[in-house]
């Protein structure tokens, strides 16, 4: 009867819930995957915040603070100004060319649709990127999700915690497609607002007010050798592009692009926009002072660091089971599940989209019958669900890692690609098909070659977003200028669909 378990299992119970109720909306295809396009700007919003936001909000990015100092929240920073440029620049005309290129439900349909006949190659090679990317980035909300049980129930194992923080998710995913994940990252949103604005403000007061805060870290800075109040100790030039390219991620996340192409209608996400920076300022900024404050929290209190348990991405786990009343822990724990929910479920649907719209009915079943390709992307959510749940099996896999890994490779693959699909009519499949692949490559060979390499060598290493988004940039244009240039048909479709987008906004 421990409080803490029954507001987490009332948690549960309801997100089942909302996937049940969204079995029975769920009526073709199109719903199951799209939702038909019916989001309105709150639920856009908050579930793309939602299905952004994974465990690493909670988790990574609190304890990288508070390993580090203040010089971590450059990620923070970085995320703020390319989530916005995403929505002012991608968001709306995503959502218009997508429905001018054969209503595309998934990233790899569009490309294909907007390249012509020769886009079939790069619909096949870019739902292969993103179910190698989506798995490695679903089992990262697999190990927070365990992290989490494992906290919670003391005595269970590692295994049996990650099953069981995996259970609920790959349920209502299987159950209710795209409305129960868009609809359940609404409830998870304001769960995750509430516990990122309360939880700094008891750590605050937990550590003693501003002059013992101050007064603890600059003890604990002499005694380290870190300033952890500045943004600039220990980082090089390179190392603040490194983490502030976080950024640049935004443009080609599939999970993320899904959401506005969902959106109702184009001024739709307006609003969307709005409610969605403030919410994701409002998350950044409370993960950030939590790890802050979790220094002089625990400086104040070093009896009670035990309860990180060696590991410094627990100190949000442990400080609200420290400072709050056990029913209040709940509910703030349970912003930790629902963050990890949250991306892992859109994750999940989007891997079983392109397995069961770009593979299976492309090549397999062009005909299939809509209940037929509905239960094929149910059983492609557990396929996949099982894949990350062993990639997750490692105990000591690093939630932070995973995700940065996931996250460049989307970000080199897609990124440029997508925005250079919305702007440029000249850009050729062939281009698209070309830089998207050396994106791939180069995220893959700088993190296995490159950076080890200049680590070795006693240098600074760069996030391997950044050298993969310039290759697959320059690439797509260099071929496309030196190829023939798109049919009249193509051109003619992307200049309707660039005025719809420009007369829409």
């Amino acid at each position: 009867m421990n409080p803490m378990y029954i507001t987490f299992g009332i948690y549960l119970v309801a997100v089942l819930l909302i996937g049940l109720a969204a079995y029975f909306s769920t009526r073709n295809f199109d719903d199951y995957i799209l939702g038909s396009r019916s989001l309105g700007p709150f639920v856009t919003a908050m579930s793309a915040g939602a299905s952004d936001m994974s465990g690493w909000l909670l988790m990574g990015l609190p304890g990288a603070v508070y390993l580090s100092g203040l010089s971590k929240s450059w990620i923070a920073i970085g995320l703020i100004i390319g989530a916005y440029l995403n929505w002012l620049l991608v968001a709306g005309r995503l959502r218009v060319h997508t429905e001018y290129n054969n209503n595309a439900l998934t990233l790899p349909d569009y490309f294909h649709h907007r390249f012509g006949a020769h886009g079939q190659a790069m619909k096949v090679i870019s739902a292969f990127i993103v179910l190698f990317f989506f798995t490695i980035y679903c089992a990262s909300g697999i190990v927070a999700g365990a992290r989490l049980f494992q906290s919670l129930f003391t005595d269970m194992s590692y295994t049996s915690a990650m099953w069981l923080g995996a259970g609920a998710t790959i349920a209502y995913t299987f159950i209710g497609g795209f409305l129960a994940v868009s609809w359940t990252d609404t409830v998870q949103a304001t769960l995750m607002i509430f516990a990122l604005l309360l939880t700094p403000v008891m750590v605050y007061l937990g550590a003693g007010g501003a002059d013992e805060v101050s007064a603890i870290i600059q003890t604990a800075a002499a005694a380290s050798g870190k300033e952890y109040g500045s943004l600039l100790h220990g980082t090089t030039f390179i190392g603040i592009i490194s983490t502030a390219a976080w950024g640049l991620g935004y443009f080609g996340q599939p999970h993320i692009l899904a959401r506005f192409m969902a959106a109702e209608s184009v001024k739709s996400l307006v609003g969307a926009r709005r409610i969605g920076m403030t919410w994701m300022v409002l998350c950044l900024g409370g993960a950030v002072a939590v790890g802050y404050y979790g220094i002089a929290y625990f400086g104040a209190h070093p009896e009670q660091a035990a309860a990180m348990q060696g590991n410094h991405e627990r100190v949000f786990i442990a400080l609200s089971t420290l400072l709050f009343n056990p029913w209040i822990a709940g509910v703030i724990l349970s912003a930790i599940l629902a963050a990890v929910m949250s991306t892992l479920s859109c994750q999940l649907l989007v891997c079983s989209s392109a397995i069961t719209e770009d593979f299976y009915k492309g090549f397999l079943r062009p005909n299939a019958p809509q209940k037929e390709l509905v239960w094929v992307g149910r059983v492609m959510v557990l396929a996949v669900a099982v894949i990350a749940i062993l990639i997750a099996a490692d105990p000591e896999s690093k939630v932070l890692q995973l995700v940065e890994f996931a996250w460049a490779g989307f970000g080199a693959a897609f990124g440029p690609i997508v925005i250079l699909s919305l702007f440029w009519k000249r850009m050729t499949a062939n281009g698209a098909l070309a830089g998207m692949i050396a994106g791939a490559a180069v995220v893959v060979l700088w993190v296995q070659v490159v950076n080890p390499a200049l680590a070795n060598a006693g240098m600074a290493t760069l996030y391997e977003i950044i050298p993969g988004f310039i290759a697959c940039g320059l690439t797509a244009v260099a071929v496309s200028l030196v190829g023939k240039a798109p049919s009249e048909e193509i051109c003619q479709r992307f200049e309707k669909a660039d005025a719809d987008s420009r007369a829409a906004k």
